[in-house]
Order: C-alpha cells, then structure tokens, then sequence
C-alpha cells in the first residue's frame, strides 16, 4: 500500500467512525502515524482529500451496484443502494455532496454520470422505450430520498419498513 493510499484508508476510517468533521488533514496524520505535513504532499487541499476518500466510497457503492444493473434487475439496484446507505451513512453523505467536492479532483461525476446512463439503457431494456432524462432522474431521487433518510435512520420512530417502501415505489414508478 503506498503512502497515498494509507492516507485514504485512514481517511476512510476516521469518516466511518466520527462523520466528516472528524477527518482532517492533521487527524488523519496523526491516526497514520506521520508527521502532520505529510498529507499535505498528497492532498494539497482538504477538498482533494475528502474528493480521494470519496472516491474510494463511490468505487465500493459502484461494484454493489454494477451486478443488479448487468442484469437489468432494478429493483436489486436500489436496494443495494438502500444497503450501501444504511451500512455506510457518513460515506453515503460524502459521496453524493458534490457541492463539497466540486473542483476537487477524482472525477467523481465520471461515476455518478454513468449510473444515471446505466439506469437509463436498463429501463430502456426492460420497458422496450427510451425513457426521458427527466424519468431517469426522478427515479435515481426518489431511491436516494428513501435512502438518505432509512441511512440516517430518520424512518425508525414510524416503524415503517424501508424494504415495504422501496416496493411501494418501485411498483409506482413502474
């Protein structure tokens, strides 16, 4: 594992366990082991080193996903997008602020453009239409709706089943 990437994991970890606002360039030295310079020959910026630990997060949401969109299965799909989101909130959070991570590097668009493009191609293919830009878009925010809040736990106090509403809204849209 090179020094970079050391970096990235204990990054990863520190995000894991304490949110965002316990990973910094100085915790993250620290947590490594290295002096608190040292991340700063990597990441120049605090944004290039979360855009990097970001990077590793859409990379692991991506290989949940890619079997269920090879097979065209969307309803598999989003719930490994609700099970990505409930295991791993603080990285769920950080992956979709591209607000924060804009400019940073990591081409993190690269990823997040192609799913929107695979999700596309697959309702193509199960539908037998090309749906809309617009279709595809309110389907990919609708599953994140439901899981921002099942990741963040803000369904628990209804009791609400978020497997139940995931059904509920995939068997709406169609």
């Amino acid at each position: 594992m090179t020094a970079r990437d050391r970096l990235v994991s204990v990054g990863t970890e520190l995000l894991e366990a304490h949110g965002r606002e316990g990973v910094s360039l100085r915790s993250i030295a620290a947590a490594a082991g290295v002096s608190h310079g040292a991340p700063r020959r990597y990441f120049p910026t605090y944004q290039a080193l979360l855009a990097a630990i970001a990077r590793g997060g859409l990379e692991d949401l991506d290989a949940e996903l890619a079997p269920a969109l090879a097979a065209d299965d969307l309803p598999r799909a989003a719930r490994a997008y609700l099970a990505f989101a409930r295991s791993r909130p603080e990285m769920f959070d950080l992956i979709t602020r591209h607000d924060l991570l804009e400019g940073a590097g990591g081409h993190l668009r690269e990823i997040t453009g192609r799913w929107l493009a695979e999700l596309g191609a697959t309702l193509a293919r199960t539908t037998g239409r090309e749906p809309a830009p617009a279709e595809c878009l309110a389907l990919w925010s609708a599953v994140h709706g439901l899981a921002a809040l099942t990741g963040r736990r803000a369904t628990e106090p209804s009791g609400i089943d978020p497997d139940a509403a995931l059904a509920v809204l995939l068997d709406r849209l169609g």
